[in-house]
């Protein structure tokens, strides 16, 4: 048995053991039939090229469709996973995915096609070499992607890393083929033994997992064009080197020739290998792509859309001032940042800060500094790297005093809305010190104001609540001035007649008792202001009530008539507020009405409802006024005389018993107020 029928045997084993825990993995929903797929047809792949090996020379019509199905295969399923490495978390692909599958298979099927056309061993040959080279870098560029949408998933890990050496190899031993114009025979036969070392890589690790499989921190990519990536970059200038350096070594190397090229294909897979796993340099690379080969440098749809999602989720505990922060940082890649707000007595002073060390309190910018005017009136984003020389750095002169403070200090973006600085953010510790282009200034200056505007709707919200808190406080002293109001009156009437009948025991009688009324009332409003005990609600005869408050109206013109068409209605309340109640509504019709004219007040059921009406025939009020304003806190006509709240207190009182007020009124013809309680149950 021959050395390549060995290492394809041993490829194809372990391809097999791959093929059994890629089909655990289907079968708990961890992995997609892609993988499961991938695995079998490598794991044939591996035993055709096995039983090649005993026909030499290699019959290359026969390897390329066994090489393009195991190609096409690998690749879909690194692809697959790039969507959703679960099955179960969504059942289809996305119409990218789906796109990209039908374009790798189309290819596939082109290049099982080509060999009717081609008929010439060289052809076949060229034909092989060329769509591996293209499926290894493909596959490579998957694997990429695969890596960075979801390096926090550790399947993804895995098979990004286990599989991409299949085909980093596959690219060493394609592009030496370009260069030499053969396939190598030690570079073929070994290339079992590496794709069954990394299957098995594959197999060990992904034994170790005990179902990690979370993507709940998966990590998405800035662009939703997965080719748009430093791998396609470097990819293409490595086959653009090979390829001019391949004719340079056949026209003019000489005795050099194989010192030459094996010293170009080293150094050309060493700084891909380079450039694949240095992050740092992969980000300069994709940089200076998207600076010079593409139109936006950003993906504003996502950018955008990532920002609005940072503003306005639920963050828990964390602030406004920290949520803020930590959007404009996501944006530009920072490491962290400063906020800081106008302290609304003409400086600006830190307030939070994140991923940054702890910053002196006592920092603070004059509101009226040239910094601060420049932010303001120019909208300008300060750069630390930027030389005064430059048109970046022009304003950098104005920096304050505090920038000395932090070493790493990089930007710092303006906060506006409309023409007021609501603030700033000092950016710091960016990752690259590499010059702002004006995309990045636009952006930045979006998400400032976008920010700002975020601030100023949170600072609006906490001054309503803060001015409905002041409201409630105003309107229960509102309510306390009205009752004593009325309780001064009284006490002012008494006053009043106090020198004309201080003689008469009967007015001496009446005092005491109007004195002790007020004083019970005074207790019984303390009692309610202090909550310590909930309002008594008893059965009450309304007979009673409504004769006792028409009684205090007498005095008044014009003095009010009472008509009781069922007596002796029960109903349950507190007696002094509902006898108030009534007494207010017949002063209000008797203020409404004139002398000559009438203020009937009548008792009658209706079904299961006692009702008390005050009709009257004085001026009225109008369908719009009773509707938006009558029963209005505050909202009065009573110039001077009067706080808007009775007849809003009246409906609160009576909706409290289960009750409710009726209001039938038309200008200049008379108002009836119809006051529904309902009946109490009899003894």
């Amino acid at each position: 048995m021959s050395v390549t029928s060995i290492s394809y045997c041993l490829g194809g084993v372990l391809f097999a053991l791959l093929a059994g825990i890629s089909l655990q993995l289907y079968q708990r929903h961890i992995a997609r039939l892609s993988l499961l797929v991938a695995a079998v047809i490598a794991t044939a792949w591996a035993m055709l090229l096995a039983l090649y090996a005993f026909e030499p020379p290699l019959n290359l019509k026969k390897l390329l469709p066994v090489e393009t199905l195991r190609a096409t295969a690998l690749t879909l399923a690194l692809l697959h996973h790039t969507e959703s490495p679960a099955p179960a978390r969504r059942s289809g692909l996305t119409s990218t995915h789906l796109a990209l599958t039908g374009v790798l298979l189309s290819s596939a099927l082109l290049v099982l096609a080509l060999p009717s056309i081609f008929t010439k061993f060289s052809q076949f040959s060229a034909l092989l070499i060329w769509s591996g080279l293209f499926y290894s870098i493909v596959a490579i560029v998957v694997a990429e992607q695969l890596y960075r949408k979801h390096r926090n998933n550790r399947l993804c890990r895995i098979l990004s890393v286990g599989l991409v050496g299949i085909f980093i190899y596959d690219l060493y031993l394609f592009s030496h083929a370009i260069l030499f114009g053969r396939i190598d025979p030690g570079l073929w036969q070994a290339r079992g033994a590496v794709n069954g070392i990394c299957a098995a890589f594959t197999v060990f690790l992904i034994a170790r997992t005990k179902g990690a499989t979370s993507l709940d921190n998966a990590v998405t990519l800035s662009k939703p064009m997965f080719f748009y990536t430093s791998s396609v970059i470097s990819a293409g200038l490595l086959i653009a080197f090979l390829a001019v350096g391949a004719v340079y070594i056949k026209s003019f190397s000489g005795n050099w020739g194989n010192f030459i090229q094996i010293t170009l294909i080293f150094s050309m897979l060493s700084g891909f290998t380079i450039l694949f796993l240095s992050p740092r340099l992969r980000r300069r690379l994709s940089v200076f792509v998207n600076k010079h080969f593409f139109v936006h440098k950003y993906d504003y749809r996502t950018q955008w859309l990532n920002l609005i999602q940072m503003l306005t989720q639920s963050h828990g505990s964390t602030s406004p001032h920290r949520t803020a922060v930590k959007s404009m940082v996501n944006v530009i890649d920072c490491n962290g940042g400063v906020l800081w707000i106008n302290n609304r007595v003409g400086s600006y002073v830190p307030v939070d800060y994140f991923n940054v060390p702890a910053i002196d309190n006592g920092l603070e910018e004059p509101a009226n500094s040239p910094f601060c005017s420049i932010l303001r009136d120019e909208e300008w984003i300060f750069s630390m790297s930027a030389s005064v020389k430059e048109e970046l750095g022009k304003f950098n002169r104005q920096l304050p005093s505090w920038c000395d403070n932090f070493t790493d200090l990089a930007l710092v973006v303006p906060l506006l809305v409309d023409n007021r600085l609501l603030g700033f953010i000092s950016l710091h510790q960016t990752p690259i010190d590499i010059p702002l282009t004006w995309e990045d200034l636009d952006l930045l200056k979006a998400v400032g104001r976008e920010v700002a505007s975020y601030l100023s709707r949170n600072e609006a919200a906490e001054l309503l609540a803060e001015s409905k808190q002041f409201d409630t406080y105003n309107k229960l002293s509102a309510f306390v001035m009205h009752d004593l109001k009325n309780l001064i009156a009284q006490q002012a009437l008494v006053v009043k007649n106090a020198d004309k009948h201080k003689e008469n025991p009967v007015f001496i009688d009446d005092m005491i008792k109007t004195i002790d009324n007020s004083v019970r009332r005074m207790n019984n409003l303390l009692t309610k202001l202090q909550q310590t005990q909930p309002t008594t609600l008893r059965p009450l005869i309304l007979d009673t009530i409504v004769v006792n408050a028409v009684r205090k109206c007498q005095d008044r013109t014009p003095p009010p008539s009472l008509r009781i068409t069922a007596d002796s209605l029960r109903v349950k309340a507190d007696e002094e507020n509902l006898e108030m109640i009534v007494t207010h509504i017949i002063k209000n019709a008797q203020e409404a009405t004139p002398a000559d004219g009438y203020v009937d007040v009548i008792i009658r059921q209706e079904r299961q409802h006692a009702v008390i009406e005050v009709e009257d025939n004085g001026c009225g009020m109008d369908a719009d006024f009773v509707k938006n304003r009558l029963f209005r806190p505050f909202d009065t006509t009573k110039s001077g005389k009067g706080m808007g709240i009775g007849v809003y207190q009246t409906r609160e009182f009576i909706r409290n018993l289960g009750g409710e007020v009726l209001v039938k009124s038309e200008l200049n013809v008379g108002t009836t107020f119809s006051i529904y309680l309902p009946l109490a149950p009899a003894k």
